[in-house]
């Protein structure tokens, strides 16, 4: 391809050339300067010629900034891997099952042990073993649990796994572990606990399917969590006989692994009046005041709503008057209640049952179960319709409670309408001495003081009341005034009522707040009343 001419500058119009004047060739340099800066094909004119760059070695501070920059972002990422998982994630790692950690000091550290509130041992290293343990009380197996190298852990056993096997050191640093002469510091768990409670609770029950729970009203720490039939966790903890004992746990119809009292789920019957009566009261719907002209007449035609009749029990006594509420709570009158139901309305009873726990788990040591006032499939903030709110006004339909829900409604009203936090352990000490106390915790104010007060009065008339003896008066205990209510539970077919108490004691200044029921026990007055009364005897007994 040819190119321009070698010097741009346009020719000047022709003239006669010279005579006899020889040609010159060009020098080969002066071709190569005139290659080097000519311009660029297709610009005229000749541009100036930047001097030329000195040649030499390359420049490194660049290369080495961008290596420092790299480096340092690398490093600075590391950190904080590092960082979160050895401080944020720091606990979840070292109380994970499957962490080798975790796995390696369930086979070999010593574990802690488990103490009731006075001092005797609940759970305990088998001698001569590590992680083999023994339990001397069976009857606390549902709070306990059991550590088992075939079945893993149930209970406190479970919930405070970390801690007892030392993992979960308190006070110190997981970080630090590997450097100290004892890799695990062990902890031993204090609970709430009194195992005389305990007992005297589950012989009362013997055979019979049932729960109770005890709670003190003004901390709410657990006293006494008894479930009915339970288990022998020394036989599930067993490595020869665990697997078949277990075996024959899981066969049976009585179901002796399910905690009835934070997970059996139970129609209230009378007691759940109480709920009632919150929702009631504190909304303002209904005061103590509040009569029904009809009542008198329906306790013999039943109140009539949306074509379907409520019936009472039949009774003899206050029959001629309309009834207020403390009347009404103290013969239990159904038909009553009906009508406060009616009458406060389905919100309302939904709000504030929740404020008490229902509808949710509760916050425990423990699984539980959410307690229910209705199913939540219809268009009535959970009810069907008019009826089903009527009948669960008084404890039946489709609500359901745990023990534990109903504990804490009686505890709720000992307490001035204060809903404590329930809890099984008062404090947890380290092999070291180190302690960490779980100091009690205020849940909800679930009601104004002046409502539960209102209501303690009513519960005191269906203990110790003149018409209230007749149904409750077996819970009294001698020489102390006691709160209470009494429930008689109807089932589907002609399955025996559960025989339901809730209560308290003293109600001046209560020590113990009480949840008892018997399934198929018939009336409350039959089993669980006269169960609740021995029980807050012996526990304001023993010198509390």
């Amino acid at each position: 391809m040819s190119g321009p001419p070698l010097d741009p500058t346009p020719a000047p119009a022709a003239t006669p050339a010279p005579a006899a004047t020889p040609a010159r060739t060009p020098d080969p340099r002066q071709l190569r300067v005139h290659l080097r800066v000519r311009p660029r094909l297709g610009i005229r004119g000749t541009p100036d010629v930047a001097p030329a760059k000195p040649t030499g070695p390359p420049r490194i501070a660049g290369s080495l900034l961008r290596l420092s920059l790299a480096l340092a972002v690398g490093y600075g990422a590391l950190a904080a891997g590092l960082l979160y998982w050895q401080v944020v994630q720091a606990q979840q790692l070292t109380t994970d099952p499957l962490n080798p950690i975790v796995l390696q000091a369930v086979r070999d550290a010593p574990r802690g042990t488990i103490y009731d509130a006075n001092g005797k041992v609940l759970a305990d290293n088998l001698p001569g073993s590590n992680h083999q343990r023994e339990y001397p009380y069976p009857v606390a197996a549902p709070v306990v649990g059991y550590r088992s190298d075939v079945f893993g852990t149930a209970g406190l056993e479970n919930t405070y796994d970390a801690e007892l096997t030392g993992l979960a050191g308190l006070g110190g640093s997981d970080l630090l572990r590997k450097f100290r002469d004892q890799a695990y510091n062990p902890v031993d768990v204090h609970t709430s606990l009194d195992i005389t409670l305990q007992q005297a609770a589950a012989d009362l029950l013997g055979d019979q399917r049932g729960a109770v729970v005890a709670i003190e009203p003004s901390t709410g720490r657990i006293l006494a969590l008894v479930s009915s039939p339970t288990y022998d966790p020394n036989k599930v903890a067993d490595p020869d006989l665990g697997r078949r004992y277990v075996a024959s746990l899981q066969a049976s119809d009585a179901s002796p692994l399910l905690d009835r009292a934070t997970q059996g789920l139970y129609v209230p019957g009378s007691v759940f009046k109480i709920v009632t009566s919150i929702a009631g009261l504190a909304s303002g719907a209904i005061t103590a005041a509040t009569t029904y002209a009809d009542q008198p007449g329906e306790i013999q035609s039943g109140f009539l709503v949306d074509g379907f009749r409520i019936h009472d029990f039949p009774r003899k006594v206050q029959t001629d008057h309309p009834l207020d509420y403390n009347e009404a709570l103290e013969v239990s009158d159904n038909i009553w209640f009906a009508h406060a139901g009616l009458q406060t309305g389905p919100q309302a009873m939904v709000d504030w049952a929740a404020r008490l726990g229902f509808g949710a788990r509760i916050p425990f040591d423990l699984p539980t179960s959410p307690s229910q006032v209705n199913d939540g499939t219809g268009p009535l903030d959970g009810f069907r319709d008019q009826v089903e709110l009527a009948n669960a006004a008084y404890g039946q339909a489709d609500v359901l409670v745990t023990p534990l829900q109903m504990a804490l409604v009686a505890s709720t009203i000992a307490d001035n309408g204060l809903e404590m936090m329930p809890k099984l352990v008062d404090y947890l000490q380290a092999s070291d001495g180190t302690v960490t106390r779980m100091d009690p915790q205020a849940w909800q104010q679930v009601c104004d003081p002046g409502v539960a007060t209102t209501i303690g009065t009513a519960m005191v008339q269906a203990v110790e009341g003149k018409y209230g003896k007749l149904f409750a008066g077996g819970a009294a205990v001698p020489g102390v005034t006691t709160a209470g209510k009494s429930g008689t539970a109807q089932l589907a077919g002609n399955a025996a009522p559960h025989s339901w108490f809730i209560g308290y004691a003293p109600a001046e200044a209560p020590k113990i707040a009480i949840a008892v029921i018997v399934e198929g026990g018939g009336a409350g007055a039959q089993k669980a009343v006269p169960m609740a009364g021995q029980l807050m005897a012996d526990y304001l007994n023993e010198s509390h």
